[in-house]
């Protein structure tokens, strides 16, 4: 039975967040502290040193530190914390889009790795490495008792170096001993098929190469069907836990002519920023299905949002996540860097999703395979502990189910969006009215 769902890069993407990020420093400084505040600081420097001196075994000062920052942060809500030089270098890897590592997905199952693919032209693609394999030993050293994210820390690497894997794969006698050398591996974070007259484009994640590859995908689309052939475009958000908020506008833009696409909002009443729609329309005003469900957070409720309430795409799926804020990544030079909650974001409506998230115009629950019954893989904002209370978070909370079947024959939310654009199925929300937008005034 697979230990995660989702799946990782190994060497790369590690414990994705679902979370936007905008990288600089705040604007506004905070009041100085008062005489009170330094007073509970002297008591923290008391008890830091006694349990440097008493404690029943010497601890590690770096950590203590660490931990005492990240108990802090943790304590305002689930998206702050500390990083320290290694966390901060991994975040900057996961939203680059390329790093240093083999090129396989991986998951853990039965204590071992298991390779879901390799990723074509890549070193492991090239030294053998297949489909279906467990990867037991990483340099001499047994998976058995790693996390996933242990296991993919070991497979990451300086570009050049070598790294052997013992294989074990069905149908050999024996254990296999494969070398492969680390190079850059460049993760799309889109991917694309045409459905016979539909293209299908889902984004992973937001990088810094989203749009980029976005574009790329509508252009290639566009090769492969004749433009009075193209009934539509499928943009799948579902299990995208975020990334980068200017991808995230970016890649609303790619789809609108005019409006605001999302603003954010800080503590003081005027720290408000806008971004807004330029005219052109990567797909030519083709109509647009965005899928969403529990899985899709942060800047993928941003695009759905946007898309949603501009009237520019019909939403089918089930409710998001429900991440409406913004954390600022703040360099603290070697020491690392601090993720902080600065402000929260607003869809065109002028609604705040967070705890609530983003409610499709048509709902399509999909119903979990025998196997997965019985299990809770219900996401959501409103779920997590010490989250922000969302202005309309209400009783009922945010998020659904996260789970897309492997198969798209088993995939009903897309057979409906496929349908929908076909005309096999109907909907009042479908094609939705751009003159009937839901605007801030």
């Amino acid at each position: 039975m697979m230990r995660k769902l989702s799946l990782l890069f190994a060497g790369a993407l590690m414990g994705a967040s679902a979370m936007s990020l905008v990288y600089g420093v705040p604007g506004t400084a905070a009041n100085a502290a008062g005489a009170e505040t330094y007073k509970q600081l002297a008591v923290f420097g008391d008890i830091f040193e006694r349990v440097r001196a008493q404690y029943v075994t010497p601890p590690d000062d770096k950590s203590l530190v660490e931990n005492a920052i990240n108990g802090m942060l943790t304590s305002l809500d689930p998206h702050s914390s500390f990083m320290n030089a290694e966390a901060a270098q991994d975040m900057r890897v996961q939203t680059k889009g390329e790093f240093g590592g083999l090129g396989i997905e991986v998951t853990m199952e039965n204590d071992l790795v298991k390779v879901i693919t390799p990723i074509d032209d890549t070193p492991a693609a090239k030294a053998g490495v297949l489909a279906g394999d467990y990867i037991a030993k990483i340099d001499g050293e047994e998976v058995r008792g790693l996390t996933l994210n242990d296991a993919v820390q070991k497979m990451r690497g300086p570009v050049s170096t070598p790294i052997t894997l013992t294989i074990l794969r069905e149908g050999a006698d024996k254990p296999i001993e494969i070398k492969v050398v680390r190079d850059i591996i460049k993760v799309k974070a889109v991917k694309f098929r045409t459905e016979d007259d539909i293209g299908y484009i889902k984004i992973t994640s937001f990088t810094e190469k989203t749009y980029d590859d976005l574009e790329a995908a509508i252009t290639s689309i566009k090769k492969d069907i004749p433009k009075d052939k193209l009934k539509g475009y499928v943009l799948d958000l579902r299990l995208n836990p975020g990334g980068l908020l200017d991808q995230a506008v970016s890649v609303s833009d790619a789809f609108l002519d005019r409006g605001e696409i999302v603003s954010t909002r800080g503590r003081d009443p005027k720290d408000v920023t806008r971004f807004d729609a330029k005219a052109g329309d990567s797909i030519d005003g083709k109509p647009l299905v965005v899928l969403i469900n529990g899985g899709s957070a942060s800047a993928s409720e941003i695009v759905a949002g946007a898309l949603q309430d501009l009237r520019r795409a019909t939403v089918v799926g089930s409710q998001s996540f429900g991440k409406g804020s913004v954390q600022t990544i703040i360099p603290l030079g070697e020491s690392g860097a601090l993720r902080l909650t600065t402000a929260l974001y607003y869809t065109p409506s002028g609604k705040s999703i967070q705890g609530k998230g983003i409610a499709p115009d048509i709902k399509v629950d999909q119903p979990l395979p025998p196997e997965l019954q019985g299990r809770d893989l219900t996401r959501g904002e409103s779920d997590l502990k010490g989250h922000i209370k969302g202005a309309e978070e209400g009783e009922t909370g945010s998020g659904s189910v996260a789970y897309v079947p492997p198969e798209a024959k088993d995939d009903l939310q897309l057979t409906y969006a496929l349908e929908l654009l076909r005309g096999q199925k109907t909907d009042p929300a479908f094609p939705p009215n751009p003159d009937k937008a839901v605007l801030n005034q």
